[in-house]
């Protein structure tokens, strides 16, 4: 597809003006967290929705509760969704293809929101998880056992002041994670995977220091231009639309889709444009675009099992529970994070550090922490 001079400058304009005042990836990620926020028109303060009290790990104890009307005593998908937009920097979408599990994580007590939870179908490719298994795997094998954690979100103070994302992290490597995955996913799953927020910039994650319960194996490859968020996308991809005889650039069944419609404007500009002068300044602002993307830190929980990459591989039909096994029921997940996170809460009492301010990015403030 070949578009008009004229159309291609505006459309490289509006490419041009979006990414080129972005140099980090926390710009990109706090404009359109931002922009989402203002559209949102949420007028009541949600502080009271969210755990901020001075509560010993020790004398806590937590709800799991499910999101979506397939299950029994759930909450509603907008509450979920309204309460994840009021604390996490990413702009996380609300309808998604394919099969997930969402939870709400409650202290029970309180029962006020101490974070978020999303699976999902796991990534068709993973550098680290190819080097770990020596080879790309049979994805029919592969996907029946696997799983991804997208959205391991605690709110905050809960996360700084208790560890509340190793403490989320840990609830997806339980097998009562597992158990529930296999029901909704009708599968067999044996492996969880997920990716820090930060990549190779920083030496370190909510994810470290878990195990036996997760590890790290390595940096993703990841050089991706990060997506237009709504408004400018829209506005771009019905210009197209309209220039495609009313048909959009990709099926709207495609998995991906916003990245790949992304992909197909920016190369249609490039094949478009005759301006020599135009073209090299587009080239050069998506080029940097592409650098603000980082490789990502990499975990995996294998489950308590100890033959997971033998079975994913097909060299074995059947798993075997591991040494550690029992290590990974829900009661001893828990048990294992108090003791973390009773040091941490004593160590922040003590220094006169531990916070009561709930953060959210419905607020006025100008939020410090990015997740």
């Amino acid at each position: 597809m070949i578009v008009s001079e004229q159309d291609a400058v505006w459309a490289a304009d509006e490419f041009i003006k979006y990414y080129v005042n972005f140099t980090s990836i926390e710009d990109y990620l706090r404009y359109v967290k931002k922009e989402v926020i203002l559209q949102s028109n949420q007028i009541v303060s949600l502080q009271e929705e969210f755990f901020n009290e001075d509560i010993s790990p020790d004398d806590m104890e937590f709800d799991i509760k499910f999101i979506g009307s397939r299950f029994q005593n759930s909450l509603p998908q907008d509450y979920y969704v309204n309460l994840l937009k009021a604390v996490s920097s990413h702009n996380n979408e609300s309808n998604i293809p394919g099969r997930e599990l969402r939870w709400m994580v409650f202290e029970k007590k309180t029962q006020k929101v101490v974070g978020f939870i999303r699976f999902g179908s796991p990534t068709i490719n993973s550098k680290p998880r190819n080097v770990w298994l020596g080879k790309q795997p049979d994805l029919r094998i592969f996907n029946r056992h696997a799983v991804m954690g997208f959205v391991i979100v605690p709110s905050q103070p809960f996360g700084y002041n208790y560890l509340g994302g190793k403490l989320l992290a840990l609830l997806c490597c339980s097998h009562f994670a597992r158990e529930k995955l296999n029901e909704v996913f009708e599968k067999d799953i044996a492996l969880f995977e997920t990716t820090s927020l930060y990549g190779s910039t920083t030496d370190s994650s909510q994810y470290d220091g878990l195990k036996p319960f997760m590890r790290y194996k390595g940096l993703t490859e990841s050089k991706f231009l990060p997506l237009l968020h709504d408004d400018i996308f829209h506005k771009l991809h019905n210009r197209f639309t309209l220039l495609n005889n009313n048909t959009p650039l990709t099926d709207n069944k495609a998995s991906s889709k916003k990245m790949k419609r992304q992909t197909k404007m920016i190369s249609i500009i490039r094949n478009s444009l005759q301006n020599q002068e135009k073209l090299s300044e587009f080239n050069s602002v998506i080029g940097n675009a592409f650098e603000l993307t980082q490789k990502k830190r990499f975990y995996t929980s294998e489950y308590g099992y100890q033959n997971v990459r033998q079975v994913i591989l097909g060299e074995e039909d059947k798993l075997v529970r591991g040494p550690n096994w029992d290590k990974f029921e829900l009661k001893n997940i828990i048990s294992w994070w108090k003791k973390k996170s009773t040091k941490r809460y004593e160590k922040l009492k003590q220094e006169g550090r531990f916070r009561t301010k709930v953060e959210l990015w419905t607020e006025d403030d100008d939020i410090q922490i990015i997740r």
